[in-house]
């Protein structure tokens, strides 16, 4: 179905939410609920244990991300602590694909997502700084063209993005991994 009106251009609205690794998923959870005062909001199966914690009041956004095992491990098998700990940064955004465009532009490499069992879409991207940005949009007013998720597709791994930085301006073509 292909709809007739403007998408939206590409803007960024304000912080979406902040993704924490922890080898220790229930310390974690008690401290952001029962210490901090987030309550525990529902959370998509991602195929790894963790939690969704909000502000208090009707509607608080899910502000706290926690994710233990899985992806929140690192070579030696457990979640790093400090500012490692920060897996990235989500910024509430619309203007999906002029997004994709400039990242095109810019050469540099992202990765596509949709959350399980919601209509957002998601574009991951490093910064300079080599922190992970991960930007939100909700799907359902973003256009009709879905992200690009194929099959089989491996995930993004930091090392194919520093790879990328490491190449010429005019090579740097990696944008897209299949």
């Amino acid at each position: 179905m292909s709809t007739n009106c403007a998408l939206p251009s590409a803007m960024l609205h304000g912080l979406f939410h902040v993704a924490i690794k922890t080898s220790d998923l229930e310390s974690t959870r008690v401290f952001w609920r029962d210490i901090i005062g987030l309550r525990e909001v529902a959370r998509p199966d991602f195929g790894y244990p963790g939690a969704w914690l909000g502000c208090p009041q009707p509607g608080g956004q899910a502000i706290i991300h926690i994710y233990a095992g899985g992806p929140a491990l690192g070579a030696s098998g457990v979640a790093p602590r400090g500012t490692g700990a920060i897996d990235h940064v989500s910024l509430s955004c619309s203007g999906y694909r002029d997004f994709v465009t400039r990242f095109a532009n810019a050469g540099l490499p992202f990765r596509e997502f949709i959350v399980p069992g919601t209509t957002l879409w998601q574009l991951f991207v490093y910064g300079p700084s080599v922190v992970q940005l991960e930007l939100t949009f909700e799907g359902s007013v973003d256009g009709d063209e879905l992200p690009y998720m194929s099959p089989g597709r491996p995930m993004w791994q930091r090392h194919r993005f520093l790879r990328c930085l490491e190449l010429s301006e005019a090579s740097r073509r990696c944008h897209r991994f299949a």
